[in-house]
């Protein structure tokens, strides 16, 4: 319910009561931290509330005694090593690295997504003007360059990072060759999803090695010419033949990442990727012969007016298509710390929750990452775009004191949108 601000006093920072919730976490669900294979090798790395520093170099002999740091220490995140070391708490040229997980990160940071420009805003750090979605390169009002941003996270973000997962899974699987048993899937607390695969075919690669692998996954250098389309003269004709549906690696990506386009494009997003208005035309006026031309030998030549340039152009758009849009710092690290799974993230206040890799269509992070179910608290509200937490839609809040429950009250406090009343 909302409240008048009259007579109540503001504290100066949330982090103290942050902190104790943090604290009640950890000391009520010991067992819920789970530690990573190998723990003992393993590095550890904490940011503390104090000054928000961060604290590395640890290591920990057992699941117990890491439990036992949280709950005296009460850190704000918690992090371990992708990498696994014969003296983890030594000088990073001293730790002696025995192997690394293949580790990958997908963020709706990275991703485009229209609903930026109802939840994101900038503020102008000169003049203060204010403004929503993407960051413009100078303020409008004052001609600075200089900004604070707020980002925020929506179903429509996760839902974006959610599909960028599942292509990534595939990948691994479908063309990486890897069993769902050496995939480990989890939500990150925040706007994304770490995928970690501890196989032991990938300890010892090196940066390079993991960098081929980005590559491939991203689809960099791909020419569709070598992956079954092209072209050939046959009796004063010439003859175009392209990829199936079933091919195997990026061929059948390409295909269908073509008929997905096909399937939904208008002429407008058909002209976008650099067809003529001609060509995009003829494309959507044929689009169910198209279609069913998947039954034989694909679309390829199916229609006079479209020509193997135009044809390429659209296999390189599917391509991207299909591409998993993962974070490329974060793989080819082979010293990455990664978020431990059930620790709070300390810009949410949700927890890092590992997903079933059968059931990630219908995971609901907002929902199942929820660590604080009971209790609420009164906050003053500086700005937040509506969200949905848990069971409740909460917002649009600018300069309110509301009492919320818990879990959103907290989320509010760890973004920075909000102080406590006292």
């Amino acid at each position: 319910m909302r409240q008048p601000t009259g007579g109540m006093h503001i504290l100066l920072s949330p982090l103290r009561f942050v902190r104790s919730r943090f604290a009640e976490y950890y000391q009520k669900h010991p067992s819920a931290i789970q530690p990573p294979s190998a723990i003992e090798r393993r590095e550890f790395g904490f940011v503390l509330f104090k000054e928000k520093i961060m604290a590395r170099h640890k290591s920990f002999k057992n699941a117990e005694s890491l439990r036992s740091f949280l709950k005296a220490v009460v850190p704000l995140d918690v992090y371990y090593s992708s990498a696994r070391y014969e003296k983890p708490e030594e000088k990073m040229e001293d730790k002696g690295r025995t192997g690394t997980d293949l580790i990958f990160d997908i963020d709706a940071d990275h991703i485009p997504t229209p609903c930026r420009k109802d939840h994101d805003r900038w503020i102008c750090s000169s003049c203060g003007a204010i403004g929503k979605g993407a960051t413009p390169g100078k303020c409008s009002s004052c001609g600075e360059q200089k900004f604070q941003e707020e980002t925020w996270f929506c179903e429509i973000c996760l839902d974006s990072a959610k599909t960028e997962t599942m292509k990534l899974i595939d990948f691994l699987m479908r063309d990486l060759g890897f069993s769902s048993e050496e995939i480990e899937v989890s939500f990150s607390g925040h706007r994304g999803y770490h995928i970690c695969v501890e196989s032991e075919e990938v300890q010892t690669l090196d940066q390079m090695a993991r960098r081929e692998i980005v590559e491939y996954i991203l689809g960099i250098g791909l020419e569709t010419e070598f992956h079954g389309l092209g072209e050939r003269s046959e009796e004063r004709s010439r003859i175009l033949f392209g990829p199936g549906l079933d091919g195997s690696g990026w061929r059948g990506r390409i295909a269908r990442g073509v008929y997905e386009l096909l399937l939904s494009a208008t002429p407008e997003e058909l002209q976008q990727i650099g067809l003529r208005k001609k060509v995009a035309s003829n494309l959507t006026e044929h689009r169910e012969l198209l279609l069913e031309s998947w039954k034989g030998k694909g679309p390829w030549g199916v229609t006079k007016d479209v020509g193997f340039e135009s044809w390429k152009k659209i296999a390189r758009h599917g391509a991207e298509k299909q591409s998993a849009k993962i974070d490329t710092v974060v793989t080819t690290d082979i010293h990455r710390l990664i978020r431990l799974s059930n620790t709070l993230h300390g810009k949410t206040g949700l927890r890092k929750i590992e997903v079933p890799i059968t059931g990630i269509e219908q995971f609901d992070p907002l929902e199942r990452a929820v660590a604080f179910k009971e209790g609420s608290a009164t906050v003053v509200v500086s700005y937040a775009p509506q969200f949905k937490l848990g069971n409740g839609t909460y917002g649009p809040y600018q300069g309110e004191t509301i009492e919320l429950p818990m879990a959103a009250a907290l989320l509010l406090l760890c973004k920075g949108r909000a102080k406590m009343v006292e």
